[in-house]
């Protein structure tokens, strides 16, 4: 068998990059020219990457000033989005424009939590339940078993679904400011390894996952409980502003914001927002996010009210927005100069800089909320895609 270049010493090396390239224009016969054109240290790569060869080169737009009114930011910043769709920045830059004509939009982040799903198996029904009732006795038992992996982890409270002889539970953790999906599944394996030894009940095992934390894909269960955070975004619209800036009427774009939660309940989505993955897609590649997060963050919950004055009140609440300021990719220098200019690096008053990073995403998808609920209204949505949004 073929195998590919690898140095079991040193792997990640400028030699052994470039001898993958080789290695890859040899199978395939593409020269990789742009593929290893890359400012980035190969040291700096493992536990990012195995197998490195170069990097994806994806255009980064600067969009804003976007006015956020939150608890970890309130002021004005420009946010990099990377992305290879024509019109988005424009369009994102758009949204901003109204968004800070009308006072800024104003972001709460209601809790944070990342989960792991361990599942008890029992002969029946009842001993399962047993063991639940001995699971909320024993609690403080199982928290310290599980921070003993951590310094920065701690198991806020757990979850409990019992379903035939099985327990299915949900450990929520905080996870200052990671992610924490690793963090939580070496956490939730020692907590286990503890209720095994420490459950003199008829136990017969445990599955350290049973799928109801839904790594990596969305759910109802993530909806009404959170993963990641949960935040929420507002603002109230002013008439004249919003029908000089966008050419639409706050009247127009209640009722558009109707026609399409109807549209989406008909289809079945799992959310009543518009668009919030291409936000999202573009500020987790330029900020080294785990991109695959983008399936459980995407779901939103849009709520408007136009209010007597002809105002109209726009929220958008993401119950699942998974983000980090450190680890993962992070901490690679062209993700790092991207959060360092929006203020998301190292720490304040004490405290990490992932709450103002969450805020900021969150003004952002209202941004293109905004502006695509209005380009459908003004009609201007095919015209701008033709303009902005077509190689030629």
């Amino acid at each position: 068998m073929t195998r590919i270049p690898r140095d079991k010493e040193n792997d990640y090396t400028d030699a052994m990059m470039a001898a993958r390239r080789d290695f890859a224009t040899e199978q395939s016969g593409t020269v990789l020219h742009h593929v290893g054109q890359t400012s980035i240290d190969p040291a700096l790569l493992p536990g990012n990457i195995e197998q490195a060869m170069g990097a994806a080169q994806v255009p980064i737009g600067l969009a804003g000033p976007l006015l956020v009114h939150g608890e970890h930011i309130d002021g004005e910043v420009f946010v990099p989005m990377a992305t290879t769709e024509g019109t988005l920045v424009a369009s994102y830059n758009r949204g901003m424009r109204l968004l800070r004509e009308c006072g800024g939009v104003t972001v709460t982040i209601v809790e944070r939590y990342m989960q792991r799903a361990p599942v008890f198996h029992f002969d029946g029904a009842r001993d399962a339940r047993d063991f639940g009732v001995w699971l909320d006795a024993n609690f403080d038992g199982v928290k310290r078993a599980a921070e003993t992996t951590t310094s920065v982890g701690k198991l806020s409270h757990i979850e409990k679904y019992s379903v035939g002889a099985m327990l299915y539970t949900r450990m929520n953790f905080t996870t200052g400011d990671a992610a924490g999906q690793n963090m939580c599944g070496k956490a939730a394996f020692a907590a286990c390894q503890w209720i095994a030894e420490a459950y003199k009940g008829p136990l017969k095992g445990y599955t350290l996952s049973g799928a109801i934390d839904t790594d990596k894909k969305h759910s109802q269960l993530n909806t009404l409980h959170s993963r990641g955070a949960r935040v929420v975004a507002e603002v109230v619209l002013e008439p004249e502003k919003t029908k000089q800036l966008m050419r639409a009427t706050t009247q127009q774009l209640f009722r558009v914001r109707n026609v399409s939660h109807t549209g989406g309940m008909l289809a079945g989505t799992s959310s009543n927002g518009l668009h919030a993955a291409n936000a999202l897609a573009a500020l987790f590649i330029a900020t080294g996010q785990d991109a695959a997060n983008v399936a459980e963050s995407q779901a939103s919950i849009s709520y408007v009210d136009l209010r007597d004055d002809g105002s109209l009140y726009w929220s958008l609440t993401l119950p699942s927005l998974i983000m980090a300021t450190f680890g993962g990719g992070t901490g690679l220098p062209t993700q790092r100069e991207c959060l360092d200019m929006m203020g998301c690096v190292g720490e304040e008053n004490g405290k990490g800089m992932v709450g103002r990073l969450l805020e900021i995403t969150a003004a952002t998808v209202l941004a293109g909320e905004l502006s695509l609920s209005s380009a459908i209204v003004a009609g201007d949505w095919v015209s701008s895609h033709d303009e902005l949004g077509r190689n030629r």
